[in-house]
């Protein structure tokens, strides 16, 4: 049995750029994960079987680790099973990537188990057959993602920034938030401009997030939430994906704000090669 950390992500910057025929959308990212994280127990089994400490999260064959399995026996021709119990730490609905990086963690435990066939990049260029944002996972940890995701490419960017994540009780479904955006409302800077913001040291990093305004829109009370974040002294405060999570940058006071709102802090990780996600 391999026992692993899934990591959550946050989009650092998120720009759309078009709307694609395949009813994707064009998009630049740059993607970073976080110690935030699901852990996931695999083992090698005749059937595929998913247990979820989270009873909300369906663990039939509509789960990404269900899908991921699925996938690795049709491309790897094993016919390979897996038994999966799932530690759920990762609000769902929040833009944080759970799914995703559950799905991504899936596939490397399984080639791990079944003798190591496919290299890290072939396992990033097959994981996005059934998602953009699990190829993001096979990175070290800091990558700008164009396409429709699928196209990685590490960063070197690693500030040693606190992190703290809060989420609403409600969530937003990232199908209605892309239905809802107006590409009239993009940011219209060249995403390479943007991406070289990051990179370097003598300029403030451009964070901005395309999706708030169709989240906003759906779920007005998050601009409110967003409003109060920023009062709060973080100096960072940006929606992750496409919500209903912010991640805040720098240090803030979180005392007077409602009870019932999901936060935790944490940090940037990074991943070495050949091996997975550890905090």
């Amino acid at each position: 049995m391999l026992s692993l950390y899934s990591p959550a992500k946050i989009n650092l910057f998120l720009q759309i750029l078009a709307r694609r025929s395949d009813g994707y959308h064009q998009l630049a990212t740059l993607m970073q994960t976080i110690g935030l994280a699901d852990q996931l127990h695999i083992e090698l089994a005749d059937r595929d079987v998913l247990t979820c400490t989270d009873s909300t999260i369906p663990t039939d064959e509509t789960n990404l680790v269900r899908k991921a399995s699925k996938l690795f026996r049709q491309v790897s021709g094993l016919n390979v099973h897996c038994n999966v119990h799932l530690e759920k730490k990762i609000p769902h609905q929040a833009g944080l990537g759970g799914g995703s990086s559950n799905a991504a963690t899936t596939l490397w435990a399984l080639n791990q188990l079944t003798g190591k066939s496919f290299t890290t990049q072939q396992l990033l260029e097959m994981s996005a057959q059934i998602g953009s944002d699990i190829p993001f996972f096979f990175s070290e940890g800091t990558a700008y993602c164009s396409g429709r995701g699928e196209i990685v490419e590490s960063v070197a960017y690693a500030p040693a920034e606190l992190v703290t994540i809060v989420k609403p009780v409600e969530g937003l479904a990232t199908a209605l938030i892309y239905k809802s955006l107006n590409l009239d409302g993009v940011c219209k800077k060249c995403p390479e401009e943007v991406l070289k913001s990051f990179k370097q040291h003598n300029q403030e990093p451009l964070h901005f997030n395309d999706l708030e305004k169709p989240a906003f829109a759906n779920m007005p009370s998050l601009a409110s939430l967003k409003n109060t974040l920023c009062q709060t002294g973080f100096k960072t405060v940006l929606m992750s994906g496409s919500g209903s999570a912010f991640f805040c940058l720098g240090e803030g006071n979180l005392d007077h704000l409602p009870t019932n709102l999901y936060s935790c802090s944490t940090r940037f990780i990074k991943r070495t090669p050949d091996s997975w996600y550890t905090l």
